[in-house]
């Protein structure tokens, strides 16, 4: 089934790879992306009760990453087509050249891919493009086009959280969340109204 619409359903370290014990009986993964700077309260919120956080790029401030990773998640962020030293504060250009373009996460039952997704033209090709560049993966997550998607048409599956800032949110802030077992991988959009967004 393929579920690419334009609104989704209600409901550490920076990057690199890394690795969930194989042991863990399920992993939870907050999955998000397009931030720009403004991460959503609930969101947030979400980030202090998973395993792991998957950031799919154009972060736009390392606060984000910061408020993040302040519960204690692993934290596996890749770099946007719009993290650029003229869009990050200047005493944190580390931080920003640190950031990769694409990174792995071993979880119990697979491995998840994570890119920005702005390297995958054209656009009609792009989840076809992606499957053929994470062949190995069980999910790519990609973000760039602000639309929330989980295509399970082909393998891997293809998902894009949505954005979790305020900019072009198609619906309010959205998210994606995983819970990984050796079993089953069971996939969850969440998407939260800008009103309820007070700062």
């Amino acid at each position: 089934m393929v579920a690419c619409t334009r609104k989704a359903p209600h409901p550490s370290q920076p990057p690199g790879i890394r690795q969930m014990s194989r042991h863990a009986r399920a992993s939870r993964v907050l999955i998000l992306s397009d931030t720009h700077g403004r991460l959503h309260p609930e969101i947030a919120a979400l980030a202090e009760d998973v395993d792991v956080v998957v950031h799919a790029g154009d972060i736009g401030h390392p606060e984000v990453l910061a408020r993040l990773a302040a519960g204690g998640a692993a934290l596996v962020a890749v770099r946007g087509n719009n993290d650029t030293h003229q869009t990050w504060p200047a005493d944190d250009h580390a931080t920003l050249e640190a950031l990769p373009l694409d990174a792995q996460l071993a979880l119990p039952g697979g491995t998840l891919a994570v890119e920005h997704g702005h390297r995958a033209n054209p656009v009609a090709r792009r989840h076809a493009l992606l499957r053929e560049r994470h062949a190995g993966a069980r999910l790519v997550v990609y973000g760039h086009s602000h639309r929330p998607c989980i295509d399970d048409s082909a393998s891997p599956t293809v998902a894009n959280p949505g954005a979790a800032g305020r900019s072009r949110t198609f619906g309010g802030s959205g998210c994606i969340l995983l819970t990984a077992s050796t079993a089953t991988w069971r996939l969850t959009s969440r998407q939260f109204a800008l009103d309820t967004w007070n700062s």
